[in-house]
C-alpha cells in the first residue's frame, strides 16, 4: 500500500468508508472500512450472518448506509437505487443470475438492451449483431458457445454464471460484484467460473467475490477481508497470508479448539458405551 490510498499507483474503484447500517435494533455492520482496486479481485469472507449480503447491497444500491460513506473513484457517492449504482458501472451478478432458462443465450445476453438495425423507418431486432456478439464475448473469456440459439437452460451452473458475468462486463461494468458464484456448483463448474474471474481481472475491472469458501477465494484472490458478526475481522493482501490462514480466520482459532474438545469428549462416551 502506498500513501494517500493508492495501491500500486491506482486509487480506489470502490469504498466503504466506516460504514453502519441498522435495521431495527439489528447492527448489520458496524463501522466497516472496505475498497476495490481496478484490476483486482477482492474476496470478502465470511460466514452467513457476517455482513456480507448487507455491505454489497450498499455497494449497488440497494440499502444506504446509516453512518459512514461510500466513494467511487474517490468521490462522495449516495445510490438511491440499484439504478443510481449501474449508471456508475456497478453490476451485481446475484446467485439466481436474472437469466430466463427458457430463452436462447443471444436473447438472455441482451435482455432489456436490445440491439436494433433500420429499415428505412421501421426498426428491428438485430438477430445476426446479438449472436456474434454472443460468441465473440463468451469467446474471449474462454468459454466455447457453439450455438448462441441454445436455451440457457441447457448450459451448466458454471456456463450460466459466466454468462452473466460476460454480459456484465461488455455493458460497461467497472466494478463487477460475484455474489457467491460458487455456492451451489460442483468442482469442475467452479473452476469454469474461477477462471472466467480470473479472464475479468485482466480488463482492469474491480471485482468483489463474495463468498464463505476460502478456498475458492484462495484461488484467483489478491485481497481478502473477512467479517464477522457486521464487523470487520481483517484484511490481507495475498502475500500475507496463505489459506490456512484464512481457514483459521474464518472460524477462530477459539472457536476450533472448541469444537475439537466437543468432538473428543462426543468419541470418548461413545467408546465408554
Amino acid at each position: 500500500m502506498t500513501e494517500n490510498g493508492k495501491k500500486n499507483g491506482a486509487a480506489p474503484l470502490i469504498e466503504a468508508r466506516n460504514v453502519t447500517k441498522l435495521f431495527g435494533r439489528i447492527i448489520a455492520l458496524n463501522d466497516v472500512s472496505f475498497d476495490v482496486y481496478p484490476g483486482e479481485v477482492t474476496c470478502l469472507l465470511g460466514d452467513n450472518g457476517a455482513g456480507k449480503s448487507t455491505l454489497i447491497k450498499l455497494f449497488s444500491g440497494v440499502y444506504q448506509p446509516d453512518d459512514g460513506e461510500i466513494l467511487f473513484e474517490g468521490q462522495p457517492v449516495q445510490f438511491h437505487s440499484p439504478r443510481d449504482a449501474r449508471a456508475f458501472g456497478i453490476a451485481t451478478v446475484y446467485q439466481d443470475l436474472a437469466l430466463v432458462p427458457m430463452l436462447s443465450v443471444w436473447r438472455n445476453f441482451f435482455l432489456g438492451s436490445e440491439p436494433e438495425k433500420r429499415l428505412g423507418p421501421l426498426r428491428r431486432y438485430d438477430i445476426d449483431f446479438a449472436k456474434q456478439t454472443v460468441l465473440e464475448e463468451m469467446g474471449k473469456m474462454g468459454i466455447d458457445i457453439r450455438d448462441p440459439g441454445q436455451e440457457v437452460g441447457s448450459m451448466s451452473g458454471g456456463e450460466r454464471q459466466s454468462l452473466a458475468i460476460a454480459r456484465a462486463i461488455y455493458f460497461g461494468a467497472k466494478v463487477l460484484i460475484l455474489d457467491e458464484p460458487t455456492a451451489s456448483l460442483g468442482v469442475k463448474q467452479s473452476g469454469t467460473v474461477l477462471r472466467f474471474v480470473a479472464e475479468a481481472r485482466q480488463r482492469d475491472i474491480g471485482i468483489i467475490f463474495i463468498t464463505h469458501n476460502p478456498s475458492h477465494a484462495d484461488v484467483v484472490g489478491d485481497t481478502f477481508t473477512i467479517l464477522k458478526r457486521g464487523r470487520v475481522f481483517g484484511t490481507w493482501r495475498r502475500e500475507e497470508t496463505s489459506l490456512a490462514d484464512l481457514i483459521q480466520g474464518m472460524s477462530g482459532q477459539a472457536e476450533l479448539e472448541s469444537l475439537k474438545h466437543e468432538i473428543d469428549r462426543i468419541t470418548q462416551r461413545s467408546q465408554l458405551n
